[in-house]
């Protein structure tokens, strides 16, 4: 493998990018939109948007399912996999035609209100990170994309500062690194960002040494994204509102902290917490959404050291603004109101990656995870 230094690294990724518009440019993509409600008439959603206009139509209700909050998309577009609030994961075949859903199975997550899920990089395993249970499980995926045995299964215990959120471990969130050798599990009740080996032949994790880092106590560790270049890490704090960034060492596993930010301006003086964050797929720019502020902050990146500086706080379109996703051509962004159940498109520019609202909010019933489907 060869080795690329950061600002290489960037125009590799930038380049790529580029390829990706060129190929994506004028595509029709599906978009499912999961709830957080469990309730007659609620589940997913789907609607369809333009990728040379930035159009978003009136989202469709698709599938009623209990509360499918966080969900992915495996590669190939076939499969769907959420964590349903309710306590339960579930596995759903995609029709390639009519991009419809069709359960295939469901299993217990072994903890409350399981709140993220994700891939490990071969498709065999499913990660979810059970927040009120404090718990993280591992479960292998069969041929037909069922899901199969539970290959893993960790207890957090202990707890933090804070009296109200942190009485006891909130798991928050949990993915795999770029060489699949490592889990980051991000664990809000205890303010830890813990890193696990995870072993593919079997599924199985195991405590790396040293076994975690830790955010500052009281700020709530959430969620956790690789930069595309692999080497830098960031962690957003719900409490804290802070985007914490580690120098990840893909040899042992190990996260050193080099810098934290604020995701509010200055003068804020409210009540807002963190909630999603994720970097542009050229590793240029880095976002955060601010509920409360009801904001998206946008961030440029440092091309040699990965650290970020402040360049926009654009309103979100509606109130808390939780998830957000990019679509595949990385020129446009769909952000989630789950507050007043409107759903906001942006333009991304390629070139400074400040948002622009395009069009008007859209109306979604309780939107919280939206996800493109290329079709």
């Amino acid at each position: 493998m060869i080795k690329l230094n950061g600002s290489v690294s960037l125009r590799v990724a930038a380049a790529c990018v580029a390829t990706a518009l060129s190929t994506a440019a004028g595509a029709d993509l599906t978009v499912y939109i999961g709830t957080h409600t469990a309730a007659p008439g609620k589940g997913f959603s789907v609607a369809h948007f333009d990728t040379v206009t930035g159009a978003l139509s009136k989202p469709e209700f698709l599938l009623e399912t209990p509360a499918p909050a966080y969900f992915v998309i495996a590669p190939g577009g076939r499969r769907l996999y959420s964590c349903n609030s309710t306590g339960f994961v579930s596995a759903y075949s995609i029709d390639p035609a009519t991009a419809r859903l069709a359960l295939i199975n469901q299993e217990p997550s072994g903890g409350g209100d399981p709140s993220y899920i994700s891939l490990d990089r071969t498709g065999h395993y499913v990660f979810v990170a059970n927040y009120d249970g404090g718990n993280i499980a591992v479960w292998a995926i069969q041929p037909d994309g069922s899901l199969g045995d539970r290959t893993a299964f960790v207890q957090h215990t202990g707890s933090s500062v804070d009296p109200r959120r942190q009485t006891h471990a909130y798991a928050h969130s949990i993915v795999v690194d770029p060489t699949n050798r490592f889990v980051l599990v991000a664990d809000l009740g205890l303010d830890k960002l813990f890193v696990y080996r995870f072993n593919v032949k079997d599924g199985s994790l195991s405590p790396n040494d040293p076994p975690f880092a830790r955010s500052a106590p009281g700020s709530g560790a959430r969620h956790v994204v690789f930069h595309p270049n692999g080497r830098w890490v960031y962690l957003i704090t719900e409490m804290g509102n802070t985007i914490i960034l580690f120098n990840w060492d893909t040899k042992n596993g190990t996260l050193s902290e080099v810098q934290t930010t604020p995701t509010l301006p200055k003068d804020f003086q409210g009540v807002s917490t963190c909630a999603e964050v994720q970097v542009h797929p050229s590793g240029r720019f880095v976002y955060a959404s601010n509920r409360g502020h009801d904001s998206i902050a946008v961030f440029s990146v440092d091309a040699h050291t990965g650290r970020l500086t402040p360049i926009q706080h654009v309103p979100s379109g509606g109130k808390t603004p939780r998830n957000f996703e990019m679509d595949p051509t990385a020129r446009w962004m769909l952000v989630t109101n789950h507050g007043n159940e409107k759903a906001m498109v942006f333009r991304i520019d390629q070139e400074t990656g400040k948002l622009t609202p395009v069009g008007q909010p859209v109306d979604v019933p309780a939107p919280f995870c939206p996800r493109f489907l290329a079709r």
